[in-house]
């Protein structure tokens, strides 16, 4: 194709896509032609290149295909650093060593970073069932500008965050699909993803307008393989055990794969399945809020009169905790993960496949745990520090509470897509692909939470005193004058513990997500046009039941006799106590004393117990609450109806890609062009009703309950939006070691499907100055994002370079989980005779923002000693940061950003391998928003403490098919750790431990 041949392209695709074309793009697509023409006139040039930009962009997407293309050189014994690339200057010997293993795999990174048109990174599988981690989001921390998200009860990478921007923020397909999932919101679980038989895992940090622009922080594509990947057969296996230290119990994993070709090699067939599973014990010390709010004068001495706590004599601005203790969590983690594809490929010309992809995870966890509740009106001889953080005080007639819980949350999925290609001639070829997704949380008649909550309190309560003498990094706060009535010999006294609360809640949701993608690519010499369109379709239902609703949880509410109640049970048999945990020394190397245990009993037994009792409304039974009305003996859960949405979400896509290869003073120039086009139509539907009035609690003065609500109204919602998504991919080549880039690009983010809910939603069972209620916003803009890259990367030898990125992020529409204090129909609270004030939260559009950074990453390997080494660093900066002193609901600061660095030391030679990897993390705001958000001063938030990890790895091949390995996460027991607005606002400390994995593979 000459000059005018591509006017006359150029012409053609303009009526096609005249609509959907920025200025800007097609300035620079007019700008291709010359250039076209003149790479024509010097064929020399562009043979000298090794990968056409078509090429280069294919092996961004890293598809399955193109990952598996790379194992199978290794397999079949081929090198699999057979690249000229970063070769200047070295030695004609050394160009011909052979790189296998960690080493090869590396280089392969290498080679897709190098020739990507945009900013990609990439890790590839060492081979069949050798990945280099046991987790997904463990090995993508690896890369620069990646951090991660850890579950604090299982201590496992759950999430990632990509230059500040985590969760919702980063897109995940397979295979270049989006997955549902029932969660609710955008991100998936990457702990729900089975690594033994991915072959390569690419993070599109620019986004390819052919596969999605709605991802600000990064498009993350998992590559599963295929029969034709390697024609012929091929299996693999691998199994291993693990322990964590805490828990004490060496548990399994293990997968198989099969693969083969027949008929000619024109059927292909490939099932693998993987049965992985993780048991922790996690001690963890929590504050489950800090609201802000006015503390009364009179408050900072022994005592009050009521007319000095009127509303009008608060004055003194403060922060408390809502209510503090200690658990141990001992979570289960099984996972079942499977994989089957078929592939039709008759000729060279026509591929077609079939796949299934389903996993399965089941979490459970037992919970053991005490808490002790505060609120603000009634604590004394207060001290605030100079940031107004309650570092010590008392409250009289402190109730003590031990709670067990039963937790369980089943996340299941299954995706089927269909994948055709077709080269019409050695120029054009389509592809068509579509796909049915479907997700379920909590399927069948799961009960998701159990919980016993026993203990004592009114005649029973204690002066209990709160101090705080640390920072949330290294100290959890101190109780003291605690036991029954002060006494703290009888702390575990079962004589004086009676029944109190009993909750069950269950979520249930269900995502169900449709799409369709089909292209045309036509390829001439060094242009290559790609156009198309998308069409996605994602339902998502969402119900939550519990005792709150039918205010069951408070049947046997009260503590009983000893307490000095008439409801409530006491003392409970002795059976149901299964012994204990010590709290000595719970948090190691952290300051803080805690009470001396707390017990262990069955939720379920406990509950079996009271039910057994009998039926309330057919007999007189001791200890019944009263004010429960309906309660029959049994703990039913009970719909919410302000839970109950549908969202429906249909988008659809049009987009056309341009690249092209020149020749600037000789340096080889790569241009692609882009744009996209993003129509959404949504249609969000719930129940609303709102409450006619509020109960106080006989058995316990400190809860509270709607007594009734108006009639269930239907609410739905429509709304759309359009956005035209342009993108600019450039690289230069100075030399062949040394390339720099420019990108350029507008994306978006959609808002959370869980957050689109048209219905004010106010919870049955509420608490004495902590009244809430939520509600959703289905006309939330998604936000927008202008994206831009300069970078620079060195290729000085085989298997090493060095490179720095420089990006900026000018984001607008930003999603603020705003609180607001306001009242609802009218309710009066029964505790102050006034109307009440809930504290609502919402989610609206807010300001805008940018955000900017540089990364830097060097790899280095030292000639043929085996040893090498990974480093990268990202710093990050923002003009939204979060201010502190700022008291207004509306107060707004980017989450999630972070400076971050990473290191993995690494020998590999001869069959013998072994990795160490220091990973850290500063202090970033995760959200806003606490477990309890009742305050004054709007959403509060979350900070995460800065973190340091270290991970050894270590594999030696005994044979050519078979190897063993080992794995030690965690070796420095990092601990993680919250806080609220001020550093000393401890939230959450969590002590998951350290985890011990020895295993073997086998292949052939």
């Amino acid at each position: 194709m000459g000059a005018n041949s591509c006017a006359t392209g150029l012409r053609s695709r303009g009526q096609i896509s005249f609509k959907i074309m920025s200025v800007s793009s097609l300035a620079a697509l007019a700008w291709t032609c010359p250039a076209v023409a003149q790479t024509q006139a010097t064929p020399e040039d562009s043979s000298a290149r090794t990968t056409s930009s078509a090429e280069q962009q294919s092996a961004s997407l890293a598809f399955a295909d193109q990952a598996q293309t790379s194992l199978q050189s290794q397999d079949s014994g081929t090198p699999s650093d057979t690249s000229q690339v970063g070769t200047a200057g070295v030695a004609d010997d050394e160009r011909e060593i052979v790189i296998t293993g960690l080493r090869g795999s590396l280089q392969r990174n290498l080679d897709l970073k190098r020739t990507s048109s945009g900013v990609v990174d990439v890790i590839s599988a060492e081979d069949i069932g050798k990945f280099p981690d046991s987790n997904v989001a463990a090995s993508l921390q690896r890369l620069p500008g990646v951090s991660i998200q850890r579950s604090g009860s299982r201590g496992e990478p759950t999430g990632i965050t990509v230059r500040g921007f985590g969760g919702d923020f980063n897109t995940t397909l397979y295979d270049g699909r989006r997955i549902s999932t029932a969660t609710g919101g955008r991100q998936i679980d990457f702990s729900t993803v089975g690594v033994d038989f991915i072959g390569q895992l690419s993070v599109l940090k620019t986004p390819d307008v052919s596969l999605a622009s709605s991802s600000i922080g990064a498009t993350v594509n998992i590559a599963f393989p295929n029969a034709f990947d390697r024609p012929g057969f091929r299996a693999a296996a691998t199994a291993s055990g693990s322990i964590q230290d805490r828990a004490g119990k060496v548990v399994p994993t293990g997968g198989l794969l099969v693969s083969n070709t027949f008929a000619d090699d024109t059927i292909g067939i490939l099932a693998d399945v993987i049965y992985t599973r993780r048991d922790t014990d996690t001690n963890r010390v929590y504050v489950s809020g800090w609201p802000g709010g006015f503390y009364a004068p009179c408050q900072l001495t022994p005592s009050c009169t009521p007319a000095q706590l009127a509303p009008e004599n608060k004055n003194v601005v403060g922060w408390f905790p809502q209510q503090y203790g200690a658990e141990q969590q001992r979570v289960q983690d099984e996972r079942v993960d499977a994989r089957i594809s078929l592939q039709y490929h008759p000729s060279d010309a026509l591929m077609v496949t079939l796949d299934n992809n389903f996993s399965r995870q089941k979490v459970t966890q037992n919970n053991y745990a005490f808490g002790v509740w505060f609120n603000q009106s009634d604590l004394r001889n207060v001290q605030l520090d100079e940031n107004g953080t309650a570092i010590d005080f008392t409250q009289a007639g402190s109730p003590t509470d031990f709670t067990a819980a039963l937790n369980k949350q089943i996340l299941k999925t299954n995706q089927t897509g269909l994948n055709v290609k077709f080269d019409a001639s050695a120029n054009l070829s389509f592809e068509g692909d579509v796909a049915y997704a479907k997700s379920w949380l909590n399927p069948g008649d799961v009960i998701g939470s159990q919980n016993g909550d026993i203990g004592y309190g009114g005649l029973l309560g204690n002066n209990l005193r709160f101090t705080i003498d640390g920072d949330s990094k290294d100290a959890f706060p101190t109780i003291s004058n605690f036991g029954p009535a002060g006494n703290g010999a009888r702390w575990a006294d079962t004589s004086v513990i009676g029944s109190h609360v009993t909750v069950n809640q269950t979520q249930h949701n269900t995502d169900e997500l449709l799409q369709f993608r089909g292209n045309a690519t036509w390829k001439q010499d060094n242009l290559t046009i790609k156009a198309g369109g998308q069409y996605y379709e994602d339902r998502f239902r969402f119900r939550n039941q519990s005792t709150f609703t039918n205010n069951f949880w408070q049947a046997y509410a009260g503590y009983g006799a000893p307490s000095g109640r008439a409801s409530g049970i006491a003392p409970l048999p002795a059976n149901l106590y299964q012994g204990s945990i010590s709290l000595d020394n719970f948090i190691p190397d952290f300051n803080g004393s805690l009470p001396p245990s707390v017990f262990i009993f069955s939720p379920v037994a406990y509950q079996n117990y009271l039910s057994g009792l009998g039926n309330p409304q057919a007999t007189p039974i001791p200890g019944y609450n009263p004010d429960v009305k309906g309660f029959t003996g049994t703990f039913d859960e009970q719909v919410d109806p302000g839970s109950v949405m549908d969202v429906k979400e249909k988008t659809w896509a049009l987009f056309l890609n341009v690249q092209f290869e020149a020749d600037i003073a000789g340096m080889p120039f790569h241009f692609n062009a882009g744009v996209r086009n993003e129509n959404t139509h949504l249609r969000a539907v719930g129940q609303g009703r709102l409450p006619l009035n509020l109960t106080q609690s006989a058995a316990d003065p400190t809860l509270l309950s709607v007594g009734a609500y108006t009639e269930i109204q239907p609410l739905d919602s429509k709304s759309n939006y359009s956005y035209f998504l342009p993108s600019i991919d450039a690289k230069l080549e100075l030399r062949e070691d040394l390339i720099l880039r420019f990108d350029a690009s507008r994306t978006l983010t959609r808002p959370g499907l869980n957050l689109l809910n048209p219905v004010l939603n106010v919870g049955s069972g509420q608490r004495v100055n902590a009244l809430s209620a939520s509600g959703g916003n289905p006309n939330l803009r998604p936000y927008l994002a202008d994206n831009f890259d300069i970078a620079a990367e060195w290729y000085y030898r085989r298997n090493s370079y060095f490179s720095v990125d420089f990006f900026l992020k000018n984001v607008s529409n930003f999603i603020i989980a705003g609180v607001t204090r306001q009242s609802i129909n009218g309710v009066i609270d029964p505790t102050t005779g006034r109307e009440a004030t809930f504290s609502v939260s919402q989610q609206v559009n807010g300001p805008d923002a940018t955000v900017r950074g540089v990364e830097l990453a060097w790899q280095h390997v030292f000639g043929d000693s085996g040893f090498g080494f990974q480093a990268n660093a990202t710093f990050v900066d923002t003009n939204r940061p979060y201010d502190d002193e700022d008291i207004s609901q509306s107060g707004f600061a980017v989450t999630g950003l972070a400076n971050s660095a990473n290191f993995v030391g690494f020998y590999d030679k001869d069959g013998f391998q072994i990795r160490a990897a220091l990973n850290w993390r500063d202090k970033y705001l995760l959200q806003f928003g606490q477990n309890q958000n009742t305050g004054s001063f709007g959403a509060e938030p979350t900070f995460v403490n800065e973190s340091f990890q270290i991970d050894l790895t270590t594999s030696y091949d005994i044979t050519k098919n078979f190897s063993v390995f080992g794995e030690a996460l965690n070796l420095n027991n990092n601990q993680q750790s919250t806080h609220g607005r001020y550093s000393n606002q401890l939230l959450d400390v969590f002590d998951y431990g350290r985890r011990f994995t020895v295993g073997a593979r086998y292949r052939f």
